[in-house]
C-alpha cells in the first residue's frame, strides 16, 4: 500500500485540476481548485463516513469488511459515538481511521475518494453537496433530501461536478428483488396498474422534551448545522430527530422511501399527477409532530395508481410482512418481501415463490441485512472504478423521495395536491408551495 507521502504525490501527478465552486463559502481551508483522481486498478477506494451512531456505524463496518475499499476517516459531531465507531472499524480492517468532528476536515484531505453520508436527513443533501463540490464522489442513505427543492439540486450537482452519487436504496440491488422486477415488467400479472407499500412498527412515545445544557462532547451547533438553531432538547439526538419537521420527514420518507422506490420501478412511472395524505399523530400526545399513521396515495396518468401505508406506533403485520410492497395487476399479484417475492393468481393460488437464502430484518435500525447492503455498495465502487450503471443513481433517487414528500406536504397543508407529470411540481397551490424548500441558517444556504 502506498504511504501518505507518495499517495500524495501520485495524486499530483495523475489528477486533473477543476475548477470549484464552494457552497454557501462553508468549505474553510479548502481551496478554489479540487483534483480528479485516476485510480490504479490494485488500489483500495478510500472512504470516510459521515454520522455514524446507528445506521451510519453499520455502513462503516460494511465498507471496512469490503476487500477492495479502505474507511481511512470518521466524522460525528459526537465524540463518544465517534470514538465507538473508529474501535469497531479498526477491529474489522486492522487500521485505524482519523476521525473528525467536523466533516469538512476530511473533505479537505485529497486521501479519500469517498463521502457515505448517514446522518440527519437535514444534512444529507447540502453534505452531499459539499462532497461533490470537493471532488468526492458520494453515497447518500435516503431519502436524499429533506425537501424537494434539496433533491433537484443534487441532480443538477451531479451533471456539474460529474461525481457518481448513489442513493442507499440498497433493495435496488437485492438479486430477488431485480429478478422480481424483471418478471413484473415481463408481464408475470399482466399489465401491473396498482401497488400498495406499507411500514408498520411499535415505537415507544418520545415524551415531552426539557431544554438542558448540551451533553458533554457532543457540537450541537454543528448537528444543526444548515438548520436554523434552536435550543437542545433531552429527547431529540440521536434518533426522534426524525419526528420532528425542522430535522426529520417522519416515517414516510424514514421507510416508506423504500417501498415506494420499489412500486415506482416495478409500474414504470416517474411523476404523478395527484397526491394526498390522511393521517397523523394518532397514538401518544407529545414532541412527535410527524405522522405516526398516514395513508399517501398517488395518481399517474395512464391508468396506474399506488398506496403507502404507515404505522408507527401499531406493528401489525399486512400480508405477513412487517415491510413489503404489493403489486396488482390483471392476471395477479406479487409481493415483495424483504428479497423474496410470490407470485398469486387471480384466486389468491400461489404460482411462484423466491425465497431469500437468510432473513432480512425490516425493523433492524442499523442493518436489515449487511450482505445485501454489500451488493449495493459493490455496484457503486464498480460505477466509480468502471462505469458501470448505477442502480440507483441520483435523479432516480430524487423521483422516489419526491413521491413521499409530496405525501408529506398533502399532508401539512391538509388538502390533496396536483402534480405536473413533466416536472413533479405542484400546481397552483401557494400554501403547498411553501413546503419545496426549507430555510437555512445563515451562511449554510445551499448553493452551485
Amino acid at each position: 500500500m502506498m504511504t501518505t507521502n507518495t499517495r500524495r504525490e501520485f495524486l499530483k501527478k495523475s489528477a486533473a485540476a477543476s475548477a470549484m465552486i464552494v457552497a454557501g463559502g462553508i468549505l474553510p481551508g479548502y481551496s478554489a481548485r479540487s483534483y480528479s483522481r485516476i485510480m490504479g486498478s490494485n488500489e483500495k477506494i478510500r472512504i470516510s463516513v459521515m454520522g455514524v451512531n446507528s445506521r451510519g456505524k453499520a455502513l462503516a463496518e460494511n465498507y471496512a469488511s469490503q476487500p477492495n475499499s479502505e474507511v481511512v476517516h470518521i466524522c460525528d459531531v459526537d465524540r463518544q459515538v465517534m470514538g465507538k465507531c473508529i474501535a469497531s472499524v479498526n477491529a474489522i480492517q486492522k487500521h485505524q481511521p482519523q476521525g473528525y468532528g467536523d466533516f469538512r476536515r476530511s473533505l479537505e484531505s485529497k486521501d479519500i475518494d469517498v463521502m457515505v453520508i448517514a446522518t440527519p436527513d437535514h444534512w444529507h443533501a447540502p453534505a452531499a453537496l459539499l462532497s461533490m463540490q470537493a471532488g468526492k464522489h458520494v453515497y447518500v442513505e435516503k431519502p436524499c433530501s429533506h425537501n424537494p427543492a434539496e433533491g433537484e439540486l443534487l441532480v443538477k450537482a451531479a451533471g456539474i461536478y460529474g461525481k457518481v452519487i448513489q442513493m442507499g436504496n440498497q433493495r435496488r440491488s437485492y438479486p430477488n428483488v431485480i429478478k422480481a422486477i424483471q418478471e413484473l415488467k415481463d408481464g408475470t400479472i399482466g399489465r401491473a396498474y396498482l401497488g400498495k407499500g406499507w411500514y408498520t412498527n411499535n415505537r415507544d412515545t418520545i415524551g415531552i422534551g426539557k431544554e438542558i445544557a448540551v451533553p458533554e462532547g457532543l457540537n450541537w451547533d454543528l448537528w444543526q448545522g444548515p438548520a436554523p438553531r434552536q435550543a437542545y432538547k433531552d429527547n431529540i439526538v440521536h434518533y426522534n430527530w426524525h419526528w420532528r419537521w425542522h430535522w426529520g420527514t417522519g416515517e414516510a420518507l424514514n421507510n416508506g422511501t423504500h417501498m415506494v422506490d420499489l412500486l415506482r420501478w416495478g409500474l414504470g412511472v416517474d411523476y404523478p399527477t395527484k397526491v394526498s395524505s390522511s393521517g397523523g399523530r394518532y397514538r401518544y400526545q407529545d414532541d412527535w409532530e410527524t405522522p405516526d399513521t398516514q395513508i399517501i396515495s398517488l395518481e399517474f396518468g395512464n391508468r396506474i395508481a399506488m398506496t403507502w401505508e404507515g404505522r408507527s406506533c401499531n406493528g401489525k403485520f399486512i400480508e405477513g410482512c412487517s415491510v413489503g410492497a404489493m403489486f396488482y395487476g390483471e392476471n395477479g399479484s406479487m409481493l415483495i418481501d424483504g428479497n423474496s417475492y410470490t407470485v398469486f393468481d387471480l384466486q389468491s393460488k400461489i404460482v411462484k415463490e423466491v425465497k431469500n437464502e437468510s432473513i432480512v430484518d425490516a425493523r433492524n435500525l442499523a442493518s436489515p441485512d449487511a450482505a445485501l447492503d454489500a451488493l449495493h455498495i459493490q455496484n457503486f465502487f464498480a460505477c466509480i472504478n468502471s462505469g458501470e450503471k448505477l442502480h440507483s443513481d441520483i435523479d432516480s433517487g430524487h423521483k422516489s423521495t419526491l413521491l413521499v414528500q409530496l405525501g408529506n406536504i398533502s399532508q401539512r397543508v391538509g388538502n390533496s395536491l396536483n402534480i405536473d407529470p413533466k416536472t413533479g411540481h405542484i400546481l397552483d397551490d401557494p400554501k403547498a408551495q411553501v413546503f419545496w424548500q426549507r430555510s437555512y441558517e445563515k451562511g449554510w444556504e445551499m448553493k452551485i
